[in-house]
């Protein structure tokens, strides 16, 4: 073998030895470099070694906080007497409400009333919800602790920190809410603000669980005046206002500002459903406040109410920004936007007795019996007077008869001759009309207080439970007599009622009013318990006064005859 060969061999083999020495790391070595935290190359993470040990791994990862950090409900179930609400992380929303009043009755259903909770708006994009976190899981409010609150907290994603403390009543459906918007940006930005509800243009194919349970109209109050607005003419509305919301009869939910610079809205929105062939049609309502430019660590906080429950009068009224107006009570004999009489002023006295009746009856069929007995008696002295200008004119009903027959073909002749026999007998012939009109304003006052009374909802009178899945009797005021009882007792009373009362005018006329008890008993038959039951029982003491008068006439007639026999 020449030197060469020799050389290039012992080259090679010394090579091999050194390299490994050089070039190549051992384990140990790899893991020490990786406990100092010094990457081999800053631009490329190292690569894990297959056979690193679990123990060199467990090292190598981050070790865990001192304290482990609280987990972050999404949702808050908030109890009291009067409801029971969950409040989700996403804005703040309500994805249930359950009032306990008279029964168990959820507002926020699928598909019907829904909550959209706090939003932020950005030119140009749609409402976002803000992702909140929530200060506890749970708030139950009771005899000890008459209020509570919930914070909600969290960033838009572009600097601006919201807080949301809501504040519950346990004898309340009012809710309070105070909004703080921070300004966390290295510049100065502006945004809006939208707190909102929603409900379905169209009605929900889900039956009613309660009457009333899904809205039908936009109800608002701006400049002291309400407006009233079905779902499916929604327009667009945005303006200072006292309050906005959605009802139905008996039931709202309304929004209040309470803090300058937030306005009412009123818009018409769509809802994507996978299950649905189109976008879902809606009608929202809500508070609307444009920011001010809020510069670096800047605060913009407002106050707004929420009130969603029963339309109780007194729960509206305490209010105090006239949410009571929401309770429409109509107008006599034309709505109260044309200048009619406005049954509030008559209604509003009805159901407050009506209410102190019940607070010593503790059954609000009986206080519709004692509040419909009082009317009666207070009208008695019209009545009677009704009746005797009735009876007169009854009297002369042969002699009138006769006048048509002589006049028929001179109209003028027989208005002068059918006046001069008025005079003679001293008749007036609307005597027997002017008292009833002036009762008939408050029938149809105390009709209309217990037409939009929600009390009555689930109130028996006389209820003997269920068979067979019917109520026996009648077991909710609010709901049609499901036997039929009272309201064929309604038109028995009323035929009654018509035999007696003297005719007047053309006879045929007379016998044609005989088919009214019967058309009217086809239409109470599935009104509300309690207006059949007061219209019932009006006929029944109108029948009994009437039998009253005669006997006093009767009395009266005789007691000439009987003096000449003492003579």
């Amino acid at each position: 073998m020449d030197k060469r060969t020799t050389l290039a061999l012992l080259l090679m083999a010394a090579l091999l030895m050194i390299y490994p020495a050089i070039f190549m790391r051992s384990e140990p070595e790899q893991k020490a470099t990786s406990k100092t935290g010094a990457p081999a190359s800053p631009a490329k993470a190292p690569e894990p070694v297959a056979s690193a040990t679990p123990a060199a791994s467990a090292a190598a990862a981050a070790p865990p906080p001192a304290k482990e950090a609280p987990v972050v409900p999404e949702r808050t179930a908030v109890e009291t007497p009067l409801y029971r609400a969950v409040v989700a992380s996403s804005g703040g929303q309500s994805v249930s409400w359950e009032l306990r009043y008279r029964g168990q009755k959820p507002m926020v259903v699928p598909g019907g009333l829904a909550s959209k909770g706090l939003a932020v708006v950005r030119p140009g994009q749609p409402a976002r919800p803000i992702a909140l976190t929530l200060s506890s899981e749970k708030l139950t409010l009771g005899s000890g602790t008459p209020s509570g609150e919930l914070v909600l907290a969290g960033e838009d994603g572009y600097g601006l920190r919201v807080t949301e403390t809501l504040r519950f009543h346990v004898d309340s459906y009012l809710v309070d809410h105070h909004i703080k918007v921070e300004n966390r940006h290295a510049v100065a930005q502006s945004a809006e603000m939208l707190l909102a509800w929603t409900a379905p243009v169209e009605p929900s194919k889900e039956p009613e669980r309660f009457q009333g349970q899904h809205p039908i109209r936009i109800v608002r109050m701006a400049a002291g005046h309400v407006r009233r607005e079905v779902l499916a003419k929604t327009a667009e509305f945005s303006g200072e206002g006292q309050w906005i919301g959605l009802e139905s009869e008996w039931y709202v939910t309304a929004l209040i500002p309470r803090s300058p610079g937030i306005q009412l809205s009123e818009t018409r929105a769509t809802e994507a459903k996978a299950d649905a062939p189109k976008p879902l049609e809606l009608s929202q309502v809500g508070l609307r406040v444009a920011l001010p430019s809020l510069k670096p660590g800047q605060i913009w906080e407002g106050q707004v109410q929420s009130y969603v429950g029963p339309k109780e009068y007194g729960q509206l009224k305490a209010v105090g920004v006239g949410l009571e107006k929401s309770i429409y009570f109509g107008g006599f004999p034309a709505p109260q936007d044309y200048g009619g009489l406005p049954m509030e002023w008559l209604a509003v006295p009805i159901l407050w007795l009506m209410h102190r009746f019940y607070e010593y009856t503790h059954n609000y069929g009986v206080a519709i019996i004692l509040l419909t007995v009082i009317t009666k008696v207070l009208f008695f002295p019209l009545t009677i007077k009704s009746m005797t200008s009735m009876k007169a004119m009854q009297a002369l009903q042969p002699q009138i008869n006769s006048l048509r027959s002589k006049y028929k073909s001179d109209p003028q002749r027989l208005q002068r001759e059918t006046m001069t026999l008025y005079r003679a007998h001293k008749v007036n012939p609307l005597g027997g009309c002017l008292p009833m009109v002036v009762q008939i304003p408050i029938f149809y006052a105390l009709y209309v207080a217990l037409s939009v009374s929600v009390e009555i909802q689930n109130a028996p009178f006389i209820c003997f439970g269920r068979a067979f899945g019917v109520d026996l009797w009648i077991c909710d005021l609010a709901a049609h007599d499901p036997t039929y009882i009272l309201p064929v007792l309604m038109g028995v009373s009323m035929f009654i009622q018509q035999k007696m009362t003297p005719v007047m005018g053309d006879p045929r006329q007379a016998k044609m009013m005989l088919f009214m008890p019967v058309l009217f008993t086809f239409m109470f038959l599935n009104l509300p318990a309690g207006l059949v039951l007061y219209w019932t029982l009006s006929n029944v003491l109108q029948i009994a006064q009437q039998k009253y008068m005669e006997r006093m006439r009767s009395k009266s007639e005789k007691a000439p005859v009987r003096a000449a026999k003492k003579a």
